[in-house]
């Protein structure tokens, strides 16, 4: 925690713009303290995972040997172990299809230095001949997001697409690289309630200890903050089966939405695992800027940034402050072109390495970045 302190603590805070030719600038704030982690700059080095046709294995859904990220390869979770960078990042096959049409796979890559990885040849999570084929085909796995239990025990949160409906599913592994799936992680709560209504990107609460993100239970309970137009809440005894946070009339509550005129004004999407933190739980997420009215004149329409929210500690799904400018943005030609044009820095990856910070992000559902916050 006196890491994660220092580093959350800064009297120059530096905010990523859409218009910097480097993609950060300057912003002074009053506090000496504040809650926010920012400074973050994108490495030289960008983009530092590519598409890739050469890496090739047999499909067992096909029988047939697929190209398995021919097409793209993006938003990343990361995980340290054992003093190395491992990034599950979702490849894309077929670069002929459109936008949502084609099959995604979860890969592995690792590195020594955060920067420079080097990938698996073949893909850790995939659509299979299994019980979970009726959530996973035809449309794959989707945009993993990674935490390690205080047991040591991994857990992969990641989106099933078959084609009709986003679930949000989780895997459990010990090693990174054999994953066993559990299933829609709210495919219990409330007598199937939940089941099929659409739900993606689950950010686990973590807390930094020895270096490491490791998931907190809070009051018991393990937290995940999830979502795609809003940020609601889920809490979990086990991390691998949820049960999302309710109104008094039973529907999801809302912990968090959309600002119009703002660079989040279509929607929320959490990114990271979240950070518990003395002042609160820190969220880093996904705004996306909407097009036409309600839109923000200060970003292109469409645009995707990254922002900060602080919770309640005592009270999580309560709402204490948001950073009200985005901390990342499009602005290298690789973040303005690809599958989605309008421009995505779409945040999924962090971890604390080296006594530095490592962002990971997509690409326009293209390629992986990274910014980095000495």
């Amino acid at each position: 925690m006196k890491n994660l302190l220092f580093f959350l603590s800064s009297v120059l805070a530096i905010f990523s713009s859409c218009q910097s030719e480097k993609g950060v600038q300057s912003n002074s704030h009053s506090n000496t303290f504040t809650p926010w982690l920012v400074g973050f700059e994108k490495t030289a080095t960008n983009p530092i995972l590519r598409a890739d046709s050469s890496f090739v294995f047999t499909d067992p859904v096909t029988a047939k040997k697929v190209p398995w990220q021919k097409a793209d390869v993006f938003n990343p979770g990361a995980i340290v172990r054992n003093d190395t960078v491992f990034l599950l990042f979702r490849a894309e096959d077929n670069p002929d299809a459109i936008l949502g049409g084609r099959t995604s796979r979860i890969g592995l890559a690792y590195s020594t230095n955060g920067i420079d990885f080097t990938k698996f040849p073949e893909p850790v999570l995939f659509p299979d001949n299994d019980a979970f084929a009726k959530w996973d085909q035809p449309g794959g796995v989707e945009d993993p997001r990674i935490v390690e239990k205080p047991d040591g025990t991994y857990i992969m949160l990641y989106t099933s697409w078959n084609m009709e409906v986003a679930r949000l599913s989780s895997a459990t592994s010990s090693d990174l690289k054999n994953w066993t799936k559990q299933g829609p992680v709210f495919e219990d709560a409330y007598e199937g309630k939940f089941l099929d209504t659409w739900s993606k990107s689950g950010s686990i609460v973590t807390e930094l200890k020895d270096g490491r993100l490791i998931a907190k239970k809070v009051n018991g309970k393990y937290l995940m903050y999830w979502g795609e137009l809003f940020v609601n809440l889920a809490t979990s005894d086990n991390g691998t089966d949820w049960e999302p946070t309710l109104d008094e009339t039973g529907a999801i509550f809302h912990s968090f939405k959309p600002t119009i005129n703002d660079f989040d004004s279509h929607l929320t999407e959490p990114g990271p695992p979240a950070l518990y933190t003395d002042r609160g739980i820190l969220l880093l997420y996904n705004g996306k800027n909407l097009s036409g009215e309600g839109a923000s004149m200060a970003y292109p329409e469409g645009t995707y940034c990254g922002g900060q929210v602080l919770f309640d500690k005592s009270e999580p799904t309560k709402m204490i402050e948001r950073l009200d400018t985005p901390f990342i943005c499009p602005s290298l030609p690789h973040e303005i072109s690809g599958q989605y044009k309008a421009g995505t820095t779409f945040i999924e990856g962090l971890v604390y390495y080296k006594e530095r910070w490592f962002l990971y992000y997509g690409t326009a559902d293209s390629m992986v970045g990274l910014a980095v916050k000495d």
